[in-house]
């Protein structure tokens, strides 16, 4: 695959399409069986409380691959994204009913750099809180 943006094209400052990311009780399931993560953190509200959380709460990992989506798709190419890092600075808290949580996810183009690489800075939110920080990836583009 290549990417489908060309380098020349971007510009500092360009802003990607926001994408609004839906996570349920039955997602946490389906990524723990996809990642082999069954912490009783990300399924098991009791456990979850009596440790401090207030409910239970989206695995930081698939938090972090939800964010990233919006530059994959983006740029249309998943092998374009050459770096890519965050911090977890709070938890997606995911409520036992027919709506869940939602993690809403924005990006920037903040610099070109050499190689046809641009550095992209996203923002993570969720229940108006951010939830990813320092989160930033790095896209070689043609």
């Amino acid at each position: 695959m290549t990417a489908k943006i060309a380098y020349d094209d971007i510009e500092v400052g360009t802003e990607l399409p926001a994408q609004t990311f839906p996570v349920t009780r039955a997602t946490l399931v389906q990524y723990a069986g996809a990642s082999g993560d069954f912490n009783p953190i990300h399924w098991n509200e009791k456990f979850a409380k009596e440790v401090g959380l207030p409910d239970v709460i989206a695995h930081g990992m698939f938090t972090m691959a939800e964010a990233i989506r919006v530059v994959t798709d983006w740029a249309g190419d998943p092998g374009a994204v050459v770096e890519y890092g965050v911090r977890f600075t709070r938890p997606v808290v995911v409520p036992n009913d027919d709506q869940g949580a939602t993690v809403e996810v924005g990006a920037k183009v903040t610099a070109k750099l050499d190689d046809n690489r641009v550095r992209v800075d996203l923002t993570a939110t969720s229940a108006g809180q951010k939830v990813l920080g320092m989160s930033r990836a790095v896209v070689r583009l043609p």
